[in-house]
Order: structure tokens, then C-alpha cells, then sequence
């Protein structure tokens, strides 16, 4: 380890920390900018801002590229620009402290997915990590009320969140698949694709009517998506799971609420009610808990199996 900031859990942390900031800027341009106009212009963005850095690392491993175009175009669709489309979406429904919270359902979609379909051991530690994960996801999901969750009776934006993180968690499992590419190529390569998939969402909302163009606050929002959240977390995200596996990687969403709460009431003002406090609690237990088992995994098939 040459550098402290190549530390795999800094690396993550910061992820977090910039994931987190995506729920508020998406929050703040509620009202400034479409949801669907605001992901086309966020991978619009990302994309002009790394191809000048990209092209030449796309150019020199096209070959590569091109023999696995559908899959990354495929990653670059569900993972970047339809998971970014039903958050913003939620957003306009419910708070950025409730996404971020709900987010952290992600490592249990992860766990389960690699589970079942490819075998990947876990710890007794893991298990009860997680499943402190989902009672306080379920906790925020039905406001306080987990009956609501018997009933289905849920806020339209968290159902919506829900089907973001089943997505993104299908999006950590099929990394393992990504091909030895430069981070560079990798990334352009998804946001471009993102780029392309944004572009019949945001023309659908204009057909229906729903496009609001952006205002000042809304083009600053749709900056910021396209620099931290976009560019620079995906990067360190990707790196993150080539250091310690998607098992390990995807915990460390569990961070989200925490600073996604945080920056909730300091920038925006929200109400930070008694059941998300609990719910943090056993987000933050949980992913203490599932770490440590990781960590005492001296060869954890999801280390050994992760891209490189």
C-alpha cells in the first residue's frame, strides 16, 4: 500500500461520502429540473468532461471494447442511467434522508444474487450484518410503521427506490464479469452508454408532457451528478470491488444514509424523525458486523473471484 487513499476502505468511504451528496443534489433540483431530463444531462456532461482523458485509452483497447460492447452497454444502461432515472424520480416523492437510508438494501441484493447463482460463501457475522441492514431498510421504507409493509402500503417514492436498488445490486454482481479495461476506457464506455439510454426516458417525459427545463439550481445539480457522483465515485466504486470483491465493496453502501443524513439537515433542512435514528443504528451495526466476518475470512471466494 503505497498511498493511504489506496486504502480499499477510504476508497469506499469516499463513494459513500459522494453517493450520499447525489440523494441532496437530486432533492435540490426537485422543482428546478425534470428527472429524466436531469439523468440525460448528467451523462451528457460526464461524457464531455472525460473524453478528453478517455479517447485515447478507448482507442488503443477497442478491440477489447467492441468484443464486449453488449454487456457494458448493457451495465452502462441499468447500472448508470436507469438507476439514476427511478432515483431522481423517487426524489420528487419522498425525503434523500429515506433514499439514502433504503439504499442500504443493495448488499443484501448483492449477497443473495452471488449466493445463488455463483456459491459465494458467508459468514454467520455477514448474515446477521445483513439482516440488521434489512430491518432498518424496512424500517424507513414504511415511515416507522413496518405493518405498512404487510398491507403494501408504501410512498410512492420509496417503492420506486426499492426497484433502483434491485437494479444497481444486479449491476455490483455483473462487475465481476467487467473486462480488463483501463478505469478510463470503463468508465466513458458506461457513461456513454448511459448517454444513449437517457435519451428516450427524457424524450418520453417530454411526450408526456412532464420535461421542466433547467433554472440555475437545476443545471448546478445536474453539474454536480456529473463530476462527483458520475465520474469520480463510479471510478473508486469500481476500483473498490477490484480491491476487496463486491461482497465486501457493496457494504460500504451501508455509509450512504449516514452521510446522506447528514448533509440532509444541514442542506436542506429535513427532519431527522426517531425511526430513521434507529434505523441508522442497525445500518451502522450491520455493516460493523458483516465486516468484521469478512475480515476474518482469510480467503473469501469473493476476493478470489473478484474483476482485475
Amino acid at each position: 500500500m503505497t498511498s493511504r487513499f489506496r486504502h480499499p476502505y477510504l476508497v469506499l468511504a469516499t463513494v459513500a461520502l459522494l453517493w450520499g451528496g447525489n440523494a441532496i443534489a437530486g432533492k435540490l433540483a426537485v422543482g428546478h429540473v425534470s428527472p429524466m431530463l436531469l439523468t440525460l444531462l448528467r451523462w451528457t456532461f460526464a461524457c464531455l468532461f472525460m473524453a478528453p482523458f478517455a479517447l485515447s485509452d478507448v482507442r488503443r483497447e477497442w478491440p477489447v471494447i467492441r468484443r464486449n460492447l453488449p454487456f457494458l452497454f448493457a451495465l452502462g444502461g441499468l447500472g448508470f442511467a436507469t438507476f439514476n432515472a427511478i432515483f431522481y424520480l423517487a426524489l420528487n416523492y419522498t425525503t434523500a434522508i429515506n433514499v439514502t437510508i433504503e439504499q442500504s438494501a443493495m448488499p443484501l441484493i448483492v449477497l443473495l444474487a452471488n449466493f445463488v447463482l455463483f456459491r459465494m460463501g458467508v459468514s454467520a457475522f455477514q448474515v446477521v450484518g445483513f439482516s440488521l441492514t434489512l430491518v432498518g431498510v424496512a424500517l424507513t421504507a414504511s415511515h416507522g410503521e413496518p405493518s405498512t409493509l404487510l398491507s403494501l402500503d408504501l410512498n410512492r417514492g420509496d417503492a420506486l427506490m426499492m426497484i433502483a436498488v434491485l437494479l444497481y445490486g444486479g449491476y455490483t454482481v455483473a462487475l465481476r464479469f467487467k473486462p480488463q479495461l483501463n478505469w478510463r476506457s470503463t468508465i466513458f464506455v458506461l457513461a456513454a452508454s448511459a448517454f444513449v439510454v437517457s435519451v428516450p426516458f427524457a424524450l418520453g417525459e417530454w411526450a408526456m408532457g412532464h420535461t421542466h427545463l433547467p433554472d440555475g439550481q437545476g443545471l448546478s445539480a445536474a453539474l454536480y451528478t456529473a463530476i462527483f457522483p458520475s465520474l469520480i465515485a463510479q471510478s473508486l466504486y469500481i476500483r473498490g470491488v477490484e480491491m476487496i470483491g463486491p461482497n465486501r465493496a457493496n457494504l460500504f453502501i451501508n455509509l450512504v444514509p449516514i452521510f446522506g443524513a447528514f448533509l440532509a439537515v444541514v442542506i436542506i433542512g429535513e427532519e431527522l424523525r426517531t425511526y430513521h435514528l434507529i434505523a441508522l443504528a442497525f445500518v451502522l451495526g450491520g455493516i460493523m458486523l458483516a465486516e468484521r466476518g469478512a475480515a476474518r475470512r482469510h480467503r473469501t471466494p469473493d476476493t478470489k473471484t473478484a474483476p482485475r
